[in-house]
Protein backbone atom coordinates (compact mmCIF):
# COMPACT_ATOMS: atom_id res chain seq x y z
CA UNK A 1 0.00 0.00 0.00
CA UNK A 2 1.43 3.35 -1.16
CA UNK A 3 4.77 1.86 -2.20
CA UNK A 4 6.34 4.29 -4.64
CA UNK A 5 8.05 2.74 -7.62
CA UNK A 6 7.50 1.74 -11.24
CA UNK A 7 4.44 -0.39 -11.99
CA UNK A 8 4.90 -2.72 -14.95
CA UNK A 9 1.25 -3.76 -14.62
CA UNK A 10 0.26 -0.12 -14.93
CA UNK A 11 2.38 0.20 -18.08
CA UNK A 12 0.76 -2.91 -19.60
CA UNK A 13 -2.71 -1.50 -18.91
CA UNK A 14 -1.84 1.85 -20.47
CA UNK A 15 -0.46 0.13 -23.58
CA UNK A 16 -3.66 -1.92 -23.84
CA UNK A 17 -5.57 1.35 -23.52
CA UNK A 18 -3.61 3.62 -25.86
CA UNK A 19 -2.56 1.35 -28.74
CA UNK A 20 -6.14 0.68 -29.94
CA UNK A 21 -6.98 4.38 -29.50
CA UNK A 22 -3.99 5.40 -31.61
CA UNK A 23 -5.11 2.99 -34.35
CA UNK A 24 -8.66 4.34 -34.00
CA UNK A 25 -7.54 7.88 -34.87
CA UNK A 26 -7.06 6.60 -38.44
CA UNK A 27 -10.31 4.64 -38.37
CA UNK A 28 -12.87 7.01 -36.88
CA UNK A 29 -16.54 6.83 -37.93
CA UNK A 30 -17.20 9.26 -40.74
CA UNK A 31 -19.56 11.54 -38.81
CA UNK A 32 -17.86 11.33 -35.41
CA UNK A 33 -16.66 14.97 -35.35
CA UNK A 34 -20.19 16.40 -35.54
CA UNK A 35 -21.00 14.70 -32.25
CA UNK A 36 -17.81 15.96 -30.61
CA UNK A 37 -18.99 19.55 -31.08
CA UNK A 38 -21.99 18.86 -28.82
CA UNK A 39 -19.97 17.44 -25.91
CA UNK A 40 -20.50 18.95 -22.46
CA UNK A 41 -17.54 21.14 -21.43
CA UNK A 42 -17.65 20.10 -17.78
CA UNK A 43 -17.57 16.41 -18.75
CA UNK A 44 -14.68 17.16 -21.09
CA UNK A 45 -12.74 18.80 -18.24
CA UNK A 46 -13.39 15.86 -15.89
CA UNK A 47 -12.32 13.46 -18.62
CA UNK A 48 -8.99 15.27 -19.11
CA UNK A 49 -8.30 15.50 -15.37
CA UNK A 50 -9.13 11.81 -14.98
CA UNK A 51 -6.93 10.76 -17.90
CA UNK A 52 -3.87 12.60 -16.60
CA UNK A 53 -4.43 11.45 -13.02
CA UNK A 54 -4.95 7.80 -13.91
CA UNK A 55 -1.88 7.70 -16.16
CA UNK A 56 0.34 9.21 -13.46
CA UNK A 57 -0.93 7.20 -10.50
CA UNK A 58 -0.96 3.84 -12.25
CA UNK A 59 2.73 4.18 -13.13
CA UNK A 60 4.27 5.55 -9.91
CA UNK A 61 2.96 3.01 -7.36
CA UNK A 62 4.29 -0.57 -7.16
CA UNK A 63 1.07 -1.60 -5.41
CA UNK A 64 -0.42 -2.71 -8.73
CA UNK A 65 2.32 -5.21 -9.56
CA UNK A 66 1.67 -8.95 -9.20
CA UNK A 67 2.02 -10.25 -5.63
CA UNK A 68 1.88 -13.81 -4.22
CA UNK A 69 -1.47 -15.38 -5.05
CA UNK A 70 -4.32 -14.94 -2.56
CA UNK A 71 -8.06 -14.35 -2.69
CA UNK A 72 -7.28 -10.64 -3.09
CA UNK A 73 -5.66 -11.49 -6.45
CA UNK A 74 -9.17 -12.01 -7.83
CA UNK A 75 -9.49 -8.24 -8.10
CA UNK A 76 -6.50 -8.19 -10.45
CA UNK A 77 -7.84 -11.14 -12.43
CA UNK A 78 -11.27 -9.50 -12.82
CA UNK A 79 -9.61 -6.23 -13.82
CA UNK A 80 -7.47 -7.91 -16.48
CA UNK A 81 -10.45 -9.84 -17.84
CA UNK A 82 -12.24 -6.52 -18.39
CA UNK A 83 -9.20 -5.22 -20.27
CA UNK A 84 -9.26 -8.32 -22.46
CA UNK A 85 -12.93 -7.67 -23.23
CA UNK A 86 -11.88 -4.11 -24.05
CA UNK A 87 -9.39 -5.43 -26.61
CA UNK A 88 -12.12 -7.71 -27.99
CA UNK A 89 -14.38 -4.68 -28.36
CA UNK A 90 -11.77 -2.95 -30.50
CA UNK A 91 -11.22 -6.03 -32.65
CA UNK A 92 -14.96 -6.15 -33.33
CA UNK A 93 -14.99 -2.46 -34.21
CA UNK A 94 -11.99 -2.61 -36.56
CA UNK A 95 -13.58 -5.58 -38.36
CA UNK A 96 -16.91 -3.73 -38.72
CA UNK A 97 -18.00 -1.07 -41.22
CA UNK A 98 -16.75 1.53 -38.70
CA UNK A 99 -20.05 3.34 -38.28
CA UNK A 100 -21.16 5.20 -35.15
CA UNK A 101 -23.53 2.36 -34.31
CA UNK A 102 -20.55 -0.03 -34.53
CA UNK A 103 -18.49 2.25 -32.31
CA UNK A 104 -21.16 2.16 -29.60
CA UNK A 105 -22.05 -1.49 -29.86
CA UNK A 106 -22.28 -3.27 -26.51
CA UNK A 107 -19.99 -6.15 -25.52
CA UNK A 108 -21.53 -8.99 -23.50
CA UNK A 109 -24.35 -6.66 -22.52
CA UNK A 110 -22.04 -3.86 -21.35
CA UNK A 111 -23.29 -0.57 -22.89
CA UNK A 112 -20.79 1.99 -24.18
CA UNK A 113 -18.20 -0.77 -23.86
CA UNK A 114 -15.31 1.30 -25.23
CA UNK A 115 -15.64 3.71 -22.32
CA UNK A 116 -17.11 1.52 -19.58
CA UNK A 117 -14.76 -1.48 -19.73
CA UNK A 118 -11.42 0.31 -19.19
CA UNK A 119 -12.85 2.56 -16.47
CA UNK A 120 -14.15 -0.46 -14.55
CA UNK A 121 -10.85 -2.29 -15.13
CA UNK A 122 -8.76 0.55 -13.70
CA UNK A 123 -11.12 0.88 -10.73
CA UNK A 124 -10.72 -2.82 -9.90
CA UNK A 125 -6.96 -2.40 -10.28
CA UNK A 126 -7.19 0.36 -7.67
CA UNK A 127 -8.97 -2.02 -5.30
CA UNK A 128 -6.28 -4.66 -5.89
CA UNK A 129 -3.58 -2.14 -5.04
CA UNK A 130 -5.63 -0.71 -2.12
CA UNK A 131 -4.89 2.67 -3.65
CA UNK A 132 -7.58 5.30 -3.17
CA UNK A 133 -5.72 7.73 -5.45
CA UNK A 134 -6.31 5.50 -8.47
CA UNK A 135 -9.89 4.77 -7.45
CA UNK A 136 -10.76 8.46 -7.11
CA UNK A 137 -8.94 9.31 -10.34
CA UNK A 138 -10.86 6.55 -12.11
CA UNK A 139 -14.20 7.81 -10.77
CA UNK A 140 -13.39 11.28 -12.11
CA UNK A 141 -12.40 9.75 -15.44
CA UNK A 142 -15.54 7.62 -15.48
CA UNK A 143 -17.88 10.56 -14.88
CA UNK A 144 -16.34 12.49 -17.74
CA UNK A 145 -15.46 9.73 -20.21
CA UNK A 146 -18.52 7.50 -19.80
CA UNK A 147 -20.74 10.58 -19.49
CA UNK A 148 -19.59 11.97 -22.84
CA UNK A 149 -19.90 8.71 -24.71
CA UNK A 150 -23.23 7.85 -23.11
CA UNK A 151 -24.56 11.14 -24.53
CA UNK A 152 -23.41 10.08 -27.98
CA UNK A 153 -24.87 6.62 -27.42
CA UNK A 154 -28.29 8.06 -26.59
CA UNK A 155 -28.20 10.30 -29.64
CA UNK A 156 -27.31 7.46 -31.97
CA UNK A 157 -28.78 4.28 -30.53
CA UNK A 158 -31.35 5.13 -27.86
CA UNK A 159 -32.65 8.26 -29.54
CA UNK A 160 -34.16 6.42 -32.48
CA UNK A 161 -37.84 7.07 -33.18
CA UNK A 162 -40.61 4.70 -32.18
CA UNK A 163 -41.95 3.30 -28.97
CA UNK A 164 -39.83 1.00 -26.85
CA UNK A 165 -40.85 -2.60 -26.60
CA UNK A 166 -41.77 -3.95 -23.17
CA UNK A 167 -38.63 -6.10 -23.06
CA UNK A 168 -36.49 -3.00 -23.69
CA UNK A 169 -38.18 -1.15 -20.84
CA UNK A 170 -37.66 -4.09 -18.46
CA UNK A 171 -34.01 -4.46 -19.48
CA UNK A 172 -33.51 -0.74 -19.00
CA UNK A 173 -34.91 -0.87 -15.48
CA UNK A 174 -32.78 -3.92 -14.60
CA UNK A 175 -29.69 -2.27 -16.03
CA UNK A 176 -30.44 0.90 -14.07
CA UNK A 177 -30.68 -1.08 -10.83
CA UNK A 178 -27.44 -2.93 -11.53
CA UNK A 179 -25.64 0.32 -12.34
CA UNK A 180 -27.00 2.00 -9.20
CA UNK A 181 -25.90 -0.89 -6.99
CA UNK A 182 -22.52 -0.92 -8.71
CA UNK A 183 -22.08 2.79 -8.07
CA UNK A 184 -22.96 2.39 -4.38
CA UNK A 185 -20.51 -0.51 -4.01
CA UNK A 186 -17.81 1.48 -5.81
CA UNK A 187 -18.32 4.47 -3.53
CA UNK A 188 -18.31 2.27 -0.41
CA UNK A 189 -15.05 0.59 -1.49
CA UNK A 190 -13.53 3.95 -2.31
CA UNK A 191 -14.37 5.31 1.15
CA UNK A 192 -13.07 2.20 2.95
CA UNK A 193 -9.83 2.02 0.98
CA UNK A 194 -9.45 5.79 1.31
CA UNK A 195 -9.56 5.47 5.10
CA UNK A 196 -7.13 2.54 4.90
CA UNK A 197 -4.73 4.70 2.95
CA UNK A 198 -5.18 7.57 5.42
CA UNK A 199 -4.48 5.26 8.38
CA UNK A 200 -1.46 3.83 6.59
CA UNK A 201 -0.01 7.30 6.14
CA UNK A 202 -0.61 8.10 9.83
CA UNK A 203 1.02 4.88 11.02
CA UNK A 204 3.82 4.44 8.52
CA UNK A 205 7.37 4.67 9.89
CA UNK A 206 9.56 6.61 7.48
CA UNK A 207 12.71 7.12 9.56
CA UNK A 208 15.91 5.36 8.47
CA UNK A 209 16.25 3.84 11.94
CA UNK A 210 12.64 2.67 12.08
CA UNK A 211 10.73 -0.49 11.20
CA UNK A 212 7.21 -1.18 9.93
CA UNK A 213 6.68 -4.70 8.69
CA UNK A 214 4.56 -7.83 8.85
CA UNK A 215 6.61 -11.05 8.83
CA UNK A 216 6.49 -14.74 9.70
CA UNK A 217 9.21 -16.02 12.03
CA UNK A 218 9.92 -19.56 13.28
CA UNK A 219 8.85 -19.98 16.92
CA UNK A 220 9.09 -23.44 18.49
CA UNK A 221 8.92 -25.20 15.14
CA UNK A 222 6.11 -23.16 13.58
CA UNK A 223 6.06 -20.07 11.37
CA UNK A 224 4.13 -17.42 13.29
CA UNK A 225 2.98 -13.95 12.25
CA UNK A 226 4.34 -10.73 13.74
CA UNK A 227 3.67 -7.09 12.95
CA UNK A 228 6.48 -4.84 14.12
CA UNK A 229 6.50 -1.04 14.24
CA UNK A 230 8.82 1.53 15.76
CA UNK A 231 10.56 4.74 14.80
CA UNK A 232 13.92 3.65 16.18
CA UNK A 233 14.99 0.04 16.63
CA UNK A 234 17.32 1.19 19.41
CA UNK A 235 14.25 1.87 21.57
CA UNK A 236 13.01 -0.68 24.15
CA UNK A 237 11.00 -3.60 22.77
CA UNK A 238 7.36 -4.17 23.75
CA UNK A 239 5.52 -7.43 23.00
CA UNK A 240 1.73 -7.20 22.84
CA UNK A 241 -0.29 -10.37 23.57
CA UNK A 242 -3.83 -10.46 22.17
CA UNK A 243 -6.82 -11.86 24.01
CA UNK A 244 -9.35 -14.55 23.37
CA UNK A 245 -8.04 -17.11 23.60
CA UNK A 246 -7.59 -17.23 19.82
CA UNK A 247 -8.79 -13.67 19.14
CA UNK A 248 -5.91 -12.03 17.24
CA UNK A 249 -6.30 -8.30 16.72
CA UNK A 250 -3.15 -7.40 14.79
CA UNK A 251 -5.41 -5.84 12.13
CA UNK A 252 -6.59 -3.30 14.76
CA UNK A 253 -3.48 -2.65 16.87
CA UNK A 254 -2.47 0.21 14.57
CA UNK A 255 -4.93 2.39 16.49
CA UNK A 256 -2.77 2.45 19.64
CA UNK A 257 0.71 1.33 18.53
CA UNK A 258 1.17 4.58 16.64
CA UNK A 259 1.08 6.37 20.01
CA UNK A 260 3.78 4.06 21.35
CA UNK A 261 6.05 3.52 18.33
CA UNK A 262 7.93 6.79 18.89
CA UNK A 263 9.42 5.41 22.13
CA UNK A 264 9.10 1.63 21.70
CA UNK A 265 9.48 -1.05 19.06
CA UNK A 266 6.09 -2.75 19.35
CA UNK A 267 5.63 -6.39 18.32
CA UNK A 268 2.07 -7.67 17.82
CA UNK A 269 1.75 -11.43 17.49
CA UNK A 270 -0.87 -13.81 16.09
CA UNK A 271 -0.47 -16.67 18.57
CA UNK A 272 -0.28 -20.34 17.62
CA UNK A 273 -3.56 -21.79 16.40
CA UNK A 274 -5.29 -18.57 15.33
CA UNK A 275 -5.33 -15.80 12.73
CA UNK A 276 -2.58 -15.64 10.15
CA UNK A 277 -0.46 -18.08 12.14
CA UNK A 278 -3.18 -20.73 11.95
CA UNK A 279 -3.64 -20.43 8.19
CA UNK A 280 0.12 -20.45 7.66
CA UNK A 281 0.35 -23.82 9.44
CA UNK A 282 -3.10 -25.36 8.94
CA UNK A 283 -1.81 -28.03 6.55
CA UNK A 284 0.59 -29.35 9.19
CA UNK A 285 -1.71 -28.82 12.18
CA UNK A 286 -5.31 -28.42 10.91
CA UNK A 287 -6.92 -29.40 14.23
CA UNK A 288 -4.62 -27.36 16.50
CA UNK A 289 -3.22 -30.48 18.16
CA UNK A 290 -0.09 -28.54 19.19
CA UNK A 291 -2.06 -25.71 20.82
CA UNK A 292 -1.85 -25.76 24.62
CA UNK A 293 -1.21 -23.17 27.31
CA UNK A 294 2.18 -24.76 28.02
CA UNK A 295 3.07 -24.54 24.32
CA UNK A 296 1.98 -20.89 24.29
CA UNK A 297 4.48 -20.24 27.08
CA UNK A 298 7.23 -21.87 25.01
CA UNK A 299 6.22 -19.86 21.93
CA UNK A 300 6.27 -16.64 23.92
CA UNK A 301 9.71 -17.46 25.31
CA UNK A 302 10.94 -18.10 21.76
CA UNK A 303 9.44 -14.77 20.68
CA UNK A 304 11.16 -12.92 23.52
CA UNK A 305 14.48 -14.52 22.57
CA UNK A 306 13.91 -13.60 18.91
CA UNK A 307 13.12 -9.99 19.79
CA UNK A 308 16.11 -9.62 22.12
CA UNK A 309 18.46 -11.17 19.58
CA UNK A 310 17.18 -9.15 16.62
CA UNK A 311 17.11 -5.78 18.37
CA UNK A 312 20.05 -6.29 20.71
CA UNK A 313 18.13 -6.19 24.00
CA UNK A 314 18.38 -8.09 27.25
CA UNK A 315 14.77 -7.54 28.32
CA UNK A 316 11.39 -6.67 26.87
CA UNK A 317 8.14 -5.15 28.11
CA UNK A 318 5.25 -7.64 28.16
CA UNK A 319 1.82 -6.11 27.55
CA UNK A 320 -1.19 -8.43 27.48
CA UNK A 321 -4.90 -7.93 26.86
CA UNK A 322 -7.63 -10.13 28.42
CA UNK A 323 -6.55 -13.77 27.86
CA UNK A 324 -3.18 -12.31 26.85
CA UNK A 325 -2.77 -11.17 30.47
CA UNK A 326 -3.16 -14.76 31.63
CA UNK A 327 -0.44 -15.78 29.21
CA UNK A 328 1.70 -12.75 30.01
CA UNK A 329 1.44 -12.79 33.80
CA UNK A 330 2.45 -16.46 33.93
CA UNK A 331 5.45 -15.79 31.68
CA UNK A 332 6.57 -12.68 33.58
CA UNK A 333 6.59 -14.53 36.90
CA UNK A 334 8.56 -17.44 35.42
CA UNK A 335 11.06 -15.31 33.46
CA UNK A 336 11.61 -12.02 35.34
CA UNK A 337 15.19 -11.95 34.03
CA UNK A 338 13.84 -11.37 30.50
CA UNK A 339 11.18 -8.77 31.36
CA UNK A 340 11.51 -5.07 32.23
CA UNK A 341 7.87 -4.43 33.15
CA UNK A 342 4.43 -5.94 32.82
CA UNK A 343 1.23 -4.21 31.67
CA UNK A 344 -2.12 -5.98 31.96
CA UNK A 345 -5.02 -4.54 29.94
CA UNK A 346 -8.34 -5.91 31.18
CA UNK A 347 -6.41 -8.24 33.49
CA UNK A 348 -7.80 -11.76 33.56
CA UNK A 349 -8.46 -12.97 37.11
CA UNK A 350 -11.30 -15.48 36.93
CA UNK A 351 -13.86 -16.24 34.23
CA UNK A 352 -16.48 -17.21 36.81
CA UNK A 353 -15.72 -14.17 38.99
CA UNK A 354 -15.98 -11.78 36.09
CA UNK A 355 -19.28 -13.22 34.91
CA UNK A 356 -20.65 -13.07 38.47
CA UNK A 357 -19.84 -9.35 38.86
CA UNK A 358 -21.21 -8.66 35.37
CA UNK A 359 -24.42 -10.52 36.14
CA UNK A 360 -24.97 -8.85 39.50
CA UNK A 361 -24.44 -5.40 38.01
CA UNK A 362 -26.80 -6.08 35.07
CA UNK A 363 -29.39 -7.65 37.36
CA UNK A 364 -29.44 -4.57 39.58
CA UNK A 365 -29.82 -2.32 36.52
CA UNK A 366 -32.62 -4.52 35.18
CA UNK A 367 -34.53 -4.38 38.45
CA UNK A 368 -34.01 -0.60 38.70
CA UNK A 369 -35.71 -0.19 35.31
CA UNK A 370 -38.51 -2.53 36.28
CA UNK A 371 -37.67 -4.99 33.50
CA UNK A 372 -38.24 -8.74 33.61
CA UNK A 373 -35.19 -10.61 34.97
CA UNK A 374 -36.37 -14.15 34.19
CA UNK A 375 -34.23 -14.76 31.08
CA UNK A 376 -31.13 -13.22 32.62
CA UNK A 377 -31.47 -15.27 35.80
CA UNK A 378 -32.04 -18.46 33.81
CA UNK A 379 -28.96 -17.77 31.70
CA UNK A 380 -26.81 -17.27 34.79
CA UNK A 381 -28.11 -20.45 36.41
CA UNK A 382 -27.31 -22.41 33.24
CA UNK A 383 -23.79 -20.94 33.25
CA UNK A 384 -23.31 -21.88 36.92
CA UNK A 385 -24.32 -25.48 36.22
CA UNK A 386 -21.94 -25.77 33.26
CA UNK A 387 -19.40 -23.04 32.60
CA UNK A 388 -18.77 -23.33 28.88
CA UNK A 389 -18.53 -20.91 25.96
CA UNK A 390 -22.12 -21.41 24.79
CA UNK A 391 -23.59 -20.65 28.22
CA UNK A 392 -21.22 -17.74 28.74
CA UNK A 393 -22.21 -16.14 25.43
CA UNK A 394 -25.90 -16.69 26.20
CA UNK A 395 -25.43 -14.96 29.56
CA UNK A 396 -23.55 -12.05 27.99
CA UNK A 397 -26.36 -11.62 25.46
CA UNK A 398 -28.65 -10.88 28.40
CA UNK A 399 -26.25 -8.66 30.38
CA UNK A 400 -24.61 -6.72 27.51
CA UNK A 401 -27.51 -4.22 26.99
CA UNK A 402 -26.92 -2.96 30.55
CA UNK A 403 -23.16 -2.54 30.09
CA UNK A 404 -22.87 0.14 27.44
CA UNK A 405 -19.50 1.90 27.41
CA UNK A 406 -19.80 5.54 26.26
CA UNK A 407 -16.37 5.56 24.63
CA UNK A 408 -16.48 2.10 23.05
CA UNK A 409 -15.38 2.15 19.42
CA UNK A 410 -16.82 0.27 16.43
CA UNK A 411 -14.30 -2.54 16.02
CA UNK A 412 -15.77 -3.56 12.64
CA UNK A 413 -14.95 -0.15 11.19
CA UNK A 414 -11.49 -0.25 12.82
CA UNK A 415 -10.85 -3.58 11.10
CA UNK A 416 -12.22 -2.58 7.70
CA UNK A 417 -10.08 0.56 7.59
CA UNK A 418 -6.96 -1.10 8.95
CA UNK A 419 -3.80 -0.49 6.92
CA UNK A 420 -2.52 -3.91 8.03
CA UNK A 421 -5.59 -6.08 7.40
CA UNK A 422 -5.89 -8.74 4.73
CA UNK A 423 -8.49 -11.36 3.83
CA UNK A 424 -6.89 -13.93 6.15
CA UNK A 425 -7.67 -11.70 9.13
CA UNK A 426 -11.35 -11.40 8.18
CA UNK A 427 -11.51 -15.10 7.38
CA UNK A 428 -10.52 -15.91 10.97
CA UNK A 429 -12.78 -13.24 12.46
CA UNK A 430 -15.74 -14.77 10.63
CA UNK A 431 -15.00 -18.32 11.82
CA UNK A 432 -16.79 -18.04 15.22
CA UNK A 433 -19.73 -16.32 13.51
CA UNK A 434 -20.18 -18.88 10.75
CA UNK A 435 -18.65 -22.04 12.21
CA UNK A 436 -18.86 -21.77 16.00
CA UNK A 437 -18.58 -25.54 16.56
CA UNK A 438 -15.38 -25.69 14.52
CA UNK A 439 -14.02 -22.62 16.31
CA UNK A 440 -14.67 -24.18 19.72
CA UNK A 441 -13.13 -27.49 18.65
CA UNK A 442 -9.98 -25.76 17.41
CA UNK A 443 -9.55 -23.84 20.66
CA UNK A 444 -11.01 -26.32 23.18
CA UNK A 445 -7.73 -26.86 25.02
CA UNK A 446 -7.23 -23.15 25.69
CA UNK A 447 -10.91 -22.47 26.41
CA UNK A 448 -11.06 -25.27 28.98
CA UNK A 449 -7.90 -23.97 30.61
CA UNK A 450 -9.25 -20.42 30.73
CA UNK A 451 -12.50 -21.53 32.37
CA UNK A 452 -10.57 -23.48 35.00
CA UNK A 453 -8.10 -20.80 36.14
CA UNK A 454 -8.64 -18.81 39.34
CA UNK A 455 -5.70 -16.42 39.82
CA UNK A 456 -6.98 -15.31 43.21
CA UNK A 457 -6.25 -18.81 44.48
CA UNK A 458 -2.65 -18.67 43.29
CA UNK A 459 0.35 -16.94 44.81
CA UNK A 460 1.42 -14.18 42.40
CA UNK A 461 4.96 -12.94 42.85
CA UNK A 462 5.99 -10.42 40.21
CA UNK A 463 9.59 -9.30 40.39
CA UNK A 464 9.07 -6.48 37.89
CA UNK A 465 6.93 -3.30 38.02
CA UNK A 466 3.28 -4.02 37.20
CA UNK A 467 0.58 -1.74 35.77
CA UNK A 468 -3.04 -2.73 35.25
CA UNK A 469 -5.12 -0.70 32.79
CA UNK A 470 -8.86 -1.25 32.64
CA UNK A 471 -12.00 0.46 31.39
CA UNK A 472 -14.50 1.66 33.99
CA UNK A 473 -17.23 -0.04 31.92
CA UNK A 474 -15.36 -3.31 31.51
CA UNK A 475 -17.66 -6.14 32.58
CA UNK A 476 -15.64 -8.91 30.95
CA UNK A 477 -12.80 -8.45 33.44
CA UNK A 478 -14.44 -6.02 35.90
CA UNK A 479 -12.47 -3.35 37.76
CA UNK A 480 -13.43 -4.88 41.12
CA UNK A 481 -11.81 -8.20 40.16
CA UNK A 482 -8.65 -6.51 38.91
CA UNK A 483 -8.38 -4.43 42.07
CA UNK A 484 -8.82 -7.47 44.30
CA UNK A 485 -6.14 -9.33 42.33
CA UNK A 486 -3.70 -6.40 42.45
CA UNK A 487 -4.03 -6.12 46.22
CA UNK A 488 -2.97 -9.75 46.56
CA UNK A 489 0.16 -9.70 44.38
CA UNK A 490 3.72 -8.76 45.29
CA UNK A 491 5.74 -6.54 42.96
CA UNK A 492 8.45 -3.81 43.19
CA UNK A 493 5.77 -1.35 42.08
CA UNK A 494 2.12 -1.81 41.16
CA UNK A 495 -0.60 0.52 39.94
CA UNK A 496 -4.17 0.37 38.64
CA UNK A 497 -5.24 2.87 35.98
CA UNK A 498 -8.98 3.09 35.24
CA UNK A 499 -9.96 4.71 31.94
CA UNK A 500 -13.39 6.30 32.42
CA UNK A 501 -16.12 5.33 29.96
CA UNK A 502 -14.01 2.67 28.25
CA UNK A 503 -14.93 -0.96 27.67
CA UNK A 504 -12.92 -4.18 27.87
CA UNK A 505 -10.58 -2.80 25.19
CA UNK A 506 -9.50 0.68 26.33
CA UNK A 507 -6.52 0.55 23.95
CA UNK A 508 -8.99 0.73 21.07
CA UNK A 509 -11.58 2.98 22.72
CA UNK A 510 -9.14 5.80 23.59
CA UNK A 511 -5.79 4.92 21.96
CA UNK A 512 -4.07 8.28 22.48
CA UNK A 513 -4.97 8.41 26.17
CA UNK A 514 -3.97 4.77 26.48
CA UNK A 515 -0.57 5.46 24.92
CA UNK A 516 0.03 8.30 27.37
CA UNK A 517 -0.83 6.06 30.35
CA UNK A 518 1.53 3.33 29.14
CA UNK A 519 4.41 5.76 28.66
CA UNK A 520 3.89 7.26 32.11
CA UNK A 521 3.74 3.77 33.64
CA UNK A 522 7.04 2.79 32.05
CA UNK A 523 8.80 6.01 32.99
CA UNK A 524 9.88 4.69 36.38
CA UNK A 525 13.21 4.35 38.10
CA UNK A 526 12.31 0.81 39.22
CA UNK A 527 12.37 -0.44 35.62
CA UNK A 528 15.60 -2.07 34.49
CA UNK A 529 16.02 -1.85 30.75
Amino acid sequence: MFRFGFSYVGLIYLLMLFIPNIIWTKNQPADYEQYVKKENRILQLLEKIGEVSVCCVVLIFRDFNIRPLSLWSLWLVASFVLMLFYEYYWICYFKSKKRMCDFYRSVCGVPVAGATLPVCAFFLLGIYGCNAFLMVATIILGIGHIGIHYQHYREIVVGRKGKKKLIEIILGVVLGIIVSVGILIALALTVIIGFRNFNYIKCFISSDTGIYEGIYVPLSGQEQYLHISGENTENPVMIYLHGGPASPDSLATYTFTRYLSDEYTVICWDQRGCGRTYYKNCKEDPDNKTVTFEQAQKDLDALVDYACDRFGKEKVVIMGHSYGTLLGSEYVQNHPEKVSAYIGIGQFVSTAGGERVSYENALAATKAKGNDTTKMTAAYEAYQKEANLDHMMALRKQTAPYHKAPRAKNTIWIGLTSPNANLTDFRWQLKPMLHMDEYIALNKELLDYTFSVELLHQKSDYRVPVTFITGSCDFTTPVACTEEYMNGITAPAKKLCVMEGCSHSPQFDAPQEFGKIVKEALNKEEIEW
